[in-house]
């Protein structure tokens, strides 16, 4: 997606985006049967790099970044058996609010024994950035989940340093009906940013969540062992994968290790490197 120094006025109007997309599961093909859109969110086509049992779909802003104001609201629907990987093609840049809160709203539902990888690419938030993000994840009895996040506050590369504004977070995970992840928390600079508690005056967080049967003890040992600053948490059927640093290519490094060990154990395939994160 294009850069973007000078965003639009405080007096433009905010776009309004949704995106809903189904995935079914027919006779060994996950195919993406409905797909719908308002305004700049969309889909292309639908991808099949590992074959016809994992659909890919890359999502789409092309205005290249949220200015204050701007809404997003992504709902995905995964049927019984049905795989769908979602990415984006590049960095979601979150520009300043100009007096405005933008929000991210994202619905997975995920039907039984049916799995869905949602793996975007990092977010950038720039100095004086308001954002909202709510992920919500809905599994049905068997049905298993990856998804990650990389959030870099401020941009480094241009020695900008996010001084103003707030990132509001609200994540929650739900396994046939039962509550096993539950987040939220706001990061603003001051101790939030630099304190101990906080990210202890780092720039770039990174999370990876995996929702299945557990892993085994052995593989717990090796994903501890991937990097130093990865941290490894198993709470029962939710694996969680945190990284903490100052570069963005590093964090995504660190996750997709994980991701390439988590996910032939959680879904029975393996893990190759979608084309789209290479361009």
């Amino acid at each position: 997606m294009p850069d973007c120094s000078h965003p639009l006025s405080p007096n433009a109007t905010p776009w309004l985006a949704t995106l809903n997309l189904r995935f079914a599961h027919d006779a060994g093909v996950t195919r993406l049967v409905e797909r719908s859109h308002r305004g700049p969110l969309r889909v292309q086509k639908p991808l099949y790099p590992e074959g016809p049992g994992i659909c890919h779909a890359i999502m789409l802003h092309p205005p290249g970044g949220v200015v204050g104001g701007d809404q997003l609201a992504i709902d995905v629907d995964t049927g019984p058996a049905a795989h769908a990987f979602l990415t984006t093609p590049g960095a979601a840049k979150w520009y300043r609010a100009n007096g405005r809160q933008s929000r991210q709203n994202v619905q997975l539902h995920v039907g039984e024994n049916g799995a869905c990888e949602w793996m975007p690419q990092e977010s950038i938030f720039y100095d004086a950035a308001n954002v909202d993000l709510h992920h919500a994840v809905d599994l049905a009895a068997g049905a298993r989940y990856i998804g990650s996040e990389i959030l870099c506050f401020g941009r480094r590369a241009s020695s900008e340093r996010f001084t103003t504004g707030a990132v509001r977070q609200h994540t929650h995970i739900r396994l046939a009906g039962k509550l096993v992840w539950w987040e939220q928390g706001t990061i603003v600079p001051g101790p939030a940013m630099d304190g101990l508690f906080g990210l202890n005056g780092r720039t770039v967080c990174a999370t990876l969540i995996a929702v299945g049967p557990p892993v085994s003890t052995a593989l717990l040992a090796t994903l501890r062992a991937l990097d130093p600053q990865l941290g490894i948490t198993q709470m029962k059927s939710v694996l969680v994968a945190r990284y903490l640093g100052d570069d963005s290519e590093t964090a995504r490094h660190a996750l997709v290790r994980v991701w390439q060990h988590v996910r032939p154990h959680l879904l029975g395939c393996a893990a190759p490197l979608p084309r789209i994160w290479h361009t």
